[in-house]
């Protein structure tokens, strides 16, 4: 008896077993459309990840020049100290010493803000630049009935990388 339960289940799996493996047979005839889009190229190469970093650039010109201005005060306080250090009064260099150890931290203290606000300013435009190459990507998917468009891969065959397509469909809708 149970050697006849054990041949019913072998047979039942078997049978089950064919009829998936023909299942997924069919599944893997029709072949999928499948492209790849470069994100980094895209960051670096499009008119509107351009548009950002000029926009970037001049939002923080002004503070990037108060920080060149306070490292050049720096330094001249720095070359002063030792220059006269050796000639000046042990009060008058400890003085002289308190005001560039203070400029110090305040230049490290702006230094430190400018660099976070850059990076989340920098972050926010990409993550504008990055939506908008997304809806452009889904059009382009919808349009020429891709199945799946991958952005991350290790790699790509240049037969499915429409990355070029991606960057003319975003230079057309920033000229619209």
């Amino acid at each position: 008896m149970l050697t006849g339960t054990f041949s019913k289940r072998l047979i039942c799996a078997t049978a089950l077993a064919v009829a998936l493996g023909a299942s997924v047979g069919e599944a893997c005839a029709q072949e999928a459309r499948i492209a790849a889009v470069n994100s980094d190229r895209i960051l670096r190469e499009s008119a509107a990840a351009q548009a950002a970093q000029k926009k970037l650039e001049a939002e923080f010109a002004k503070r990037d020049g108060d920080l060149r201005d306070m490292t050049q005060r720096l330094k001249a306080m720095s070359d002063a100290l030792d220059k006269n250090g050796p000639k000046m009064s042990s009060v008058e260099r400890a003085e002289k010493q308190r005001e560039l150890s203070n400029l110090d931290s305040d230049f490290q203290r702006k230094r430190r803000e400018f660099n976070e606000d850059l990076n989340q300013r920098r972050n926010e435009e990409l993550a504008a630049v990055l939506d908008r190459a997304n809806k452009v990507i889904k059009q382009i998917a919808e349009q020429q009935h891709y199945d799946l468009i991958v952005q991350e891969a290790v790699y790509v065959s240049p037969r499915i990388d429409i990355t070029d397509q991606v960057l003319k469909a975003l230079a057309a809708n920033a000229a619209n």
